[in-house]
């Protein structure tokens, strides 16, 4: 399998060589576009008063982000010590995508939000089964000069699943055909496993290393004694702190403060046009950042994204947040392509790339535990006053959270 993958350990990386190995990140972007903004928002009205949908999207979404944050470190250590014959990551990759394609079934067919919420746990575990181990095989492959143009198809095929997955959804659940879109969502999760499994190839681990369970345990605090890990840790978490605040409430926001009867087609057109700005940054971020260093790229990206949640606070005009959406694409595309490039580069132990990947990773799920908890708290205790100052005071946490992101990476010394 490795002589004849068009990808492995060892060799400069081409065009072609970056696609195939980056494809998957389509597929888990594919899976998490609509999701998030989408799928869960539109399945919860559809099974819980109207009145309950906010506090219900805050515990699904945060029990499902706290399962992530534990299955995302933990298989990507698992995999860093495995010694199957496929290679360390490459079996997870294929077993998480298959048990996530019947969860996504299950939450396709479920009837009580109780049956939703159990089955979207499920997947939220399966997907980062999969998902980890995958995040810790590129850095075994990518050479050390080429981890900046990596990241940058990182965060292209990040933005090319993630708006690809909007529109589909706009189109199919508009509609009314959302189990096609749960199944388009099965196929595309396992043609990206079956792309990485057959022309991506690994040298499987020769010998396994020991540990007992208290070193296992302690090996996921271990890159927290580097400062650069911490500091890396800290500001992307406050940058995807805010990114969830607006994801997890944009669609309510259009129904409750704009009055807008076509909310869904309003997330998806600004989701679209938020991933569209990404696209155009994302390859040239990931470029510029070989050359001129990551923490100016993430600084001035950070900023970016405190824009529109800024005009969301001041303005009501549908048309203004259209204008600006585009603008905080421009730097969440740039974020995303550099932000892994930065994670790479102060990674404390390259042969833990999984797991460390992993707990790096928790930078990103522990903000969707949270954000949707504490989203749902603001707006609930200051909707006292209106329902928009309750959406008013969300979006002011989003903007301080991303600023806070964008503020603190200057604190990290050990990358340019």
């Amino acid at each position: 399998m490795v002589a004849a993958s068009k990808v492995r350990p060892g060799k400069r990386l081409g065009l072609l060589d970056q696609i195939v190995l980056s494809f998957f990140w389509f597929s888990l972007n594919f899976h998490w576009g609509a999701m998030l903004t989408v799928v869960v928002p539109t399945a919860i009205i559809g099974l819980v008063p109207d009145a309950l949908k906010v506090r219900t999207l805050g515990v699904i979404s945060g029990l499902g982000a706290l399962v992530a944050v534990f299955a995302l470190p933990i298989a990507g250590a698992f995999s860093d010590i495995s010694t199957h014959p496929w290679g360390r990551r490459r079996p997870y990759i294929l077993w998480g995508s298959i048990l996530n394609a019947a969860a996504l079934v299950g939450m396709a067919y479920s009837r009580h939000v109780v049956l939703f919420a159990f089955a979207y746990l499920i997947v939220q575990a399966v997907n980062n089964i999969a998902g980890g181990p995958y995040q810790g095989l590129i850095p075994d492959i990518v050479p050390e000069d080429q981890r900046g143009a990596a990241s940058g198809w990182m965060g292209l095929m990040t933005m090319l699943g993630t708006i690809t997955s909007i529109f589909l959804a706009d189109l199919l659940i508009g509609s009314g055909h959302l189990f096609t879109f749960y199944w388009v969502t099965v196929g595309v999760m396992l043609a990206g496993a079956a792309v990485t499994v057959l022309f991506v190839g690994e040298e499987p681990l020769r010998e396994a290393h020991r540990m007992d369970w208290g070193q296992f345990a302690r090996s996921f605090v271990d890159p927290f004694r580097y400062a650069d890990f911490r500091w890396v840790f800290f500001t992307r978490g406050m940058v995807m702190l805010g990114f969830y605040t607006i994801l997890s409430f944009l669609e309510y926001y259009f129904k409750d403060v704009l009055g807008m009867a076509t909310y869904v087609a309003a997330t998806t057109v600004v989701s679209g046009l938020v991933m569209v700005g990404a696209m155009i940054s994302t390859l040239a971020g990931g470029w510029l950042s070989d050359r001129i260093g990551r923490k100016l790229i993430v600084f001035i990206s950070g900023i970016l994204m405190s824009v529109t949640p800024a005009v969301m606070i001041v303005s009501r005009s549908y048309g203004l947040i259209l204008a600006f959406a585009a603008v905080f694409g421009l730097g969440y595309g740039a974020y995303t392509s550099v932000d892994w490039a930065l994670a790479i580069d102060i990674l404390p132990a390259s042969e833990a790339a999984g797991k460390d990947l992993g707990v790096w990773g928790a930078a990103v799920t522990i903000p969707q535990v949270i954000a949707p908890a504490l989203g749902a708290l603001v707006i609930t205790v200051f909707q006292h006053w209106s329902v928009r100052v309750g959406y008013q005071a969300a979006m002011a946490t989003a903007v301080l959270y991303s600023l806070l992101g964008s503020l603190f990476v200057w604190r990290i010394k050990g990358a340019r």
